[in-house]
């Protein structure tokens, strides 16, 4: 019987410890994270995107995001975010081409937080990347996914 304890104990001690594993993301798992964010948000800011762009970027985020832009005092839940986004899609403000990229400059990594220095560019003719000035941006992260935007520029 002590046996079968043991074995129940050591499996419910591997089914817990996967499920905690499921639910966070490493370091490098967070900077993924951020990279398709921005990827994505490239592709949203197009000409020609789509409300499907804006919902395929929105599923890379947790459910209880928040986008807080301090400059502007833009503060959103999921749902207010997509409805900014569809706002400035209908009144034509997307009209990035596919050399617009931003691109991650530096991070620094906290606790379920990430620091990011990134800057808006475009690729030259010459293939070259051409930024502008770098911007701020403090990522949070909640089971595994982004729970947390704060632009700070």
């Amino acid at each position: 019987m002590k046996f079968i304890y043991t074995i129940v104990f050591l499996l419910s001690g591997l089914l817990f410890s996967h499920v905690a594993a499921a639910t966070s993301c490493s370091s490098t798992c967070q900077l993924t994270e951020i990279k398709s964010y921005f990827l994505a948000l490239d592709k949203v800011s197009r000409q020609g995107s789509s409300i499907t762009d804006i919902d395929n970027l929105l599923a890379l985020m947790h459910d209880d995001v928040k986008y807080i832009h301090v400059e502007y005092q833009a503060n959103f839940d999921k749902q207010s975010w997509r409805k900014a986004f569809i706002r400035n899609l209908n009144r034509g403000a997307y009209q990035n081409t596919i050399n617009n990229e931003k691109r991650i400059l530096n991070n620094i990594q906290g606790n379920n937080y990430v620091a990011i220095e990134y800057s808006h560019g475009v690729i030259q003719d010459n293939g070259t990347w051409q930024q502008t000035e770098p911007l701020l941006v403090l990522f949070g992260f909640k089971d595994g996914k982004i729970s947390l935007v704060k632009e700070l520029w």
